[in-house]
């Protein structure tokens, strides 16, 4: 298919005026006449003219657009995150560009090197987990980095995020301090997912003389969140029957332990608790009464927001950490 873009002197022929006066009509509209606007936009209309902006953005070194790149898009404890960035970002007049890296730094790498050709005016990642080479051309590109999720001691720019490792140990301390003595960690095997290795180090940190107890699910392309919790549960059980307790690295997977858990018959949570992470929306009181930590992603997305707009400003963000906590909330579960 040859592909022709609709330019400003097409729609300036069919409105019957010069470039200048489409131009000022589509910037500026309130200094042309409403005569001449009506022309102009129904010249658009029916052309389907889209503004270009790379002409502006050359002369003013300004794109308007952020890049943003998040581990994953299949699970929604992002969605809310990606929505409080869009919102605030747009509200500042810039524009969301976003993309997922599926947990790989090599991939991250490709998004990071393609994103930087586009020239944005700032960078939004949900890791703290880059390759060298990702890492050499985040700190030498000029422009705003903004991590979040974590909270690494030193940020390229900045973080907003909260402590994986306080929480897994909290909910670790809450189940053993509720009486539960044998607690397995369930994860899905991710070699670079470093939010589920921070919260197995919180988990670790809590056993104070228990026996650690780490089971990871193998990830499969064909699988959702639910379908390893429940695979999970099953492998956990065979392998130690006698575990009281599953924590979960993220509300999907406790989902998954807790169906797991009621087509066995297994009560819960008298003979076994399960607990997630994320509070996603079923988990709340009103669907399965899950026992889990709740982030509140959007707050993270608008403060990241908040600090691009700063940094696109002339602000120095450098080395900025922002810890907005987190809730261990106890329901039904455990």
């Amino acid at each position: 298919m040859n592909r022709k873009w609709v330019t400003m002197g097409d729609v300036a022929r069919a409105a019957g005026v010069g470039k200048i006066t489409v131009s000022r009509a589509l910037r500026t509209p309130s200094k042309v006449s409403a005569d001449t606007l009506e022309k102009v936009q129904k010249a658009v209309m029916e052309l389907g003219y889209v503004r270009d902006e790379t002409a502006g953005a050359l002369s003013s070194q300004r794109s308007r657009v952020v890049g943003a790149l998040v581990s994953t898009l299949e699970q929604p404890v992002f969605a809310s995150t990606i929505r409080g960035l869009e919102e605030g970002l747009s509200a500042g007049g810039l524009q969301l560009l976003l993309g997922s890296t599926r947990y790989q730094p090599e991939k991250e790498a490709l998004m990071v090197s393609t994103l930087l050709g586009r020239r944005p005016d700032a960078l939004v990642l949900t890791s703290s987990d880059h390759t060298e080479d990702t890492r050499r051309l985040l700190s030498g590109a000029g422009l705003p980095v903004i991590e979040l999720w974590e909270l690494p001691e030193v940020p390229i720019h900045a973080a907003v995020g909260f402590s994986n490792r306080q929480a897994g140990r909290d909910m670790a301390r809450h189940l053993i301090a509720s009486g539960r003595r044998a607690p397995v960690f369930l994860r899905t095997e991710r070699a670079s997912d470093t939010r589920a290795d921070m919260r197995e180090k919180g988990y670790l940190d809590a056993l104070e003389g228990h026996a650690p107890r780490i089971h990871s699910v193998s990830p499969r392309e064909d699988q959702g969140g639910p379908d390893y919790g429940a695979e999970g549960l099953a492998q956990v059980l065979q392998r130690w029957p006698d575990t009281d307790a599953v924590i979960c690295v993220s509300d999907a997977l406790a989902v998954g332990a807790l169906c797991e858990a009621r087509r066995r018959g297994i009560d819960v949570p008298g003979a076994l608790a399960v607990t997630g992470f994320g509070d996603i929306d079923v988990a709340g009181a009103a669907a399965l009464d899950l026992t889990t930590v709740r982030i509140d992603g959007a707050a993270i997305g608008r403060e990241a927001a908040r600090l691009t707009l700063a940094a696109c400003d002339g602000e120095d963000i450098k080395g900025t950490r922002i810890d907005l906590g987190y809730q261990l909330i106890r329901r039904a579960t455990g």
